[in-house]
């Protein structure tokens, strides 16, 4: 949707939200990221001027899975009243009268996402701060994991192991450079050879990264963000999620992973401890983590070069494919 038809949706809506004709909305921009389909904008009324994210799903999809921005409204409202930072929802809906989609909206968050590069504002903390925010970051994801999946029901039922392995294969066939991928089939042999046979199941966020964590610019962790992803199933998943993207080994030199916040093992002690117990053995976990990014990665290269969704941090990504494929079966292999 281009700015301006969406000032001009914003307009009445925001005048029948908050009861006042004379309401004005502006700085309609579009946000950053990689999904392009979330606006900021401003509303002025009554004297009160309030900030806002609004969240719509890709234009000329299906409002299915990821597409569906109503399951990021089911978990958010599951997490509201407990412990877990992140942004309530103000208004939501599915009715395409305002915005021709389903939407929801919450509050504007000033502060920013980890940076991981060696100039960004997060370098610039001292190391404990940096090992807090670490510390609030894995304490949160503890918390998700907390929650009664029952609160949620939207989501609907668990995601099997097996199937979250192999439903990566059709994007692997459509991926480019797939000579980088030649370790795929025998990292998903490993991968299904040895899925856990007893593992916590809850509500996962999908994508818990440091990209996903906003904090204000003193190192307080203010929300847990973008449950694009997010579904019932292993929740250790999430774990091995943000491990690998701060396991160096599983990376092509270069990508400053481990410059700037904790390692991998001290961020599974962290959760650990904020959950009280000890956590099984994660390398199944992080592999499976290893493995999708990989595949995710040939994908979104493939989406880049045809024009779908240009984004050229693809291009530098793709050196770490086999670096990821091969971490991932040392990991399985011990």
């Amino acid at each position: 949707m281009e700015l301006d038809e969406l000032h001009s949706r914003l307009v009445p809506f925001c005048r029948e939200m908050y009861a006042n004709k004379a309401a004005d909305v502006t700085d309609v921009t579009k946000m950053p990221g990689h999904a392009g389909f979330s606006f900021g904008f401003t509303v002025e009324s009554a004297g009160s001027c309030e900030s806002w994210y609004i969240r719509l799903p890709p234009p000329g999809v299906k409002w299915q899975g990821t597409a569906d921005v109503l399951r990021q409204v089911a978990v958010l409202n599951a997490l509201d009243g407990g412990p877990v930072p992140h942004c309530s929802v103000r208004w939501s809906g599915d009715e395409p009268r305002w915005f021709g989609s389903p939407y929801f909206i919450v509050p504007k968050l000033h502060g920013d996402v980890v940076g991981l590069t060696s100039d960004g504002w997060v370098s610039r903390l001292d190391v404990e701060t940096r090992r807090d925010m670490a510390r609030q970051a894995m304490t949160a994801l503890a918390h998700v994991h907390e929650v009664d999946p029952n609160q949620a029901s939207y989501l609907g039922s668990p995601i099997e192991f097996a199937d979250d392995v192999v439903r990566w294969d059709r994007f692997v066939e459509k991926a480019a450079d797939a000579q980088r991928l030649s370790l795929v089939p025998n990292v998903r042999k490993l991968l299904l050879d040895g899925i856990p046979t007893d593992a916590p199941i809850g509500i996962f966020h999908g994508d818990f990264q440091w990209a996903n964590l906003f904090y204000s610019l003193q190192g307080e962790l203010l929300a847990v963000i973008d449950w694009e992803l997010v579904g019932i199933g292993a929740t250790l998943n999430d774990v091995g999620w943000i491990a690998t993207f701060n396991d160096p080994a599983a990376w092509a030199p270069g990508r400053n992973v481990g410059t700037v916040m904790p390692l991998a093992d001290e961020l599974i002690e962290m959760y650990a401890a904020a959950l009280g117990r000890p956590v099984p053995d994660l390398n199944w976990y992080r592999a499976l983590a290893a493995y999708k990014f990989a595949i995710i990665t040939g994908f979104n290269l493939m989406l880049h070069r045809r024009g779908k969704r240009p984004d050229p941090s693809w291009e530098d990504t793709k050196h770490s494919i086999e670096p990821l494929l091969e971490r991932a079966g040392a990991l399985l292999q011990g």
